[in-house]
């Protein structure tokens, strides 16, 4: 097991989690917790940003400022990036202020105001060597399993919005499933929102339409679409998956140790919803990649 130590931030979290069976009966225990953000009264500097900035672009937080998982003072935080803190522009256009930049490996939203252009850096596709930086196709994987964060968990369904989830499309479960009822029209369940985020089979590209081809039963082994690979070579977007019984789960896994408390996307239980964190990963679980990833 890796001995890598952890961020202060990742170990708050990781001291509260616990393994959860979300596509399967059983428990659906809490393994993260609000977190407690920066003030985003603090009046920002005249330099703070508007206006649509190039991806791949660097800015330096001016003071310690909210990284969320959406556009808005409603959405959840992940955590407060560092006054002084570099991040990378991930969408050109911002929303309500917000841009959604890259940190530390971690994808979210921030407020413009409180970041200025790095100077010392070039700019992307500046025509002197330097080109903007391909998304690949696993930062775009997390893309979508980032804007899948925030709505309900729907036993056996797999359907969301790209541009994320508002109060009136999050829609909610209630219950303990397989028995739990849903309302709205968006959410998914672990298998069907991992099924989204690698778009698998091939036909599934579409977002917001309901498709939930596979279950755990099916990702736990290997197959033509996805193989089992050691948990020591774990990369951006591969997944992590256990089946025991009729009980079984998966994520999504970003980025940190993979035998101890990684950074995860995941639809994770009906009281849980879809949700993105610190969470810790048993001895069960295997990793599989997408095949040509």
């Amino acid at each position: 097991m890796s001995s890598r130590a952890l961020t202060p931030i990742a170990a708050g979290f990781a001291l509260i989690a616990s393994l959860v069976v979300a596509c399967a009966p059983g428990g659906n225990a809490p393994d993260s917790q609000d977190v407690q953000g920066a003030d985003e009264t603090v009046a920002s500097g005249e330099d703070g940003l508007t206006g649509s900035i190039a991806v791949g672009t660097t800015l330096i937080s001016t003071t310690g400022v909210n990284l969320r998982n959406g556009p808005s003072t409603s959405n959840t935080i992940y955590y407060t990036v560092p006054t002084g803190s570099h991040v990378t522009v991930q969408d050109a256009t911002p929303q309500n202020g917000f841009y959604k930049v890259k940190h530390n490996g971690t994808i979210g939203w921030s407020y413009g105001a409180y970041y200025k252009l790095d100077q010392t850096s070039d700019p992307p596709d500046d025509g002197g060597g330097n080109p903007p930086p391909s998304a690949g196709v696993r930062a775009d994987a997390i893309a979508r399993a980032q804007s899948a964060v925030g709505f309900s968990y729907w036993w056996g369904h797999g359907k969301f919005l790209s541009a994320g989830p508002t109060s009136s499309t999050k829609g909610s479960c209630s219950g303990s499933c397989p028995n739990c009822s849903h309302s709205g029209s968006y959410g998914g369940d672990c298998s069907g929102y991992v099924a989204k985020v690698w778009q698998v089979p091939a036909s599934n590209t579409s977002f917001s339409s309901d498709d939930h081809p596979y279950s755990t039963a099916d990702f736990v082994n290997s197959t033509s679409q996805w193989s089992v690979i050691s948990r020591d070579d774990l990369q951006q977007a591969d997944a992590m998956v256990y089946r025991t019984g009729s009980a079984g789960h998966v994520f999504i896994y970003d980025h940190g140790d993979g035998w101890g408390s990684p950074y995860a996307y995941e639809c994770k239980g009906c009281s849980y919803g879809c949700v993105s964190g610190i969470r810790s990963v048993s001895s069960a679980y295997k990793a599989i990649r997408h095949t040509g990833w």
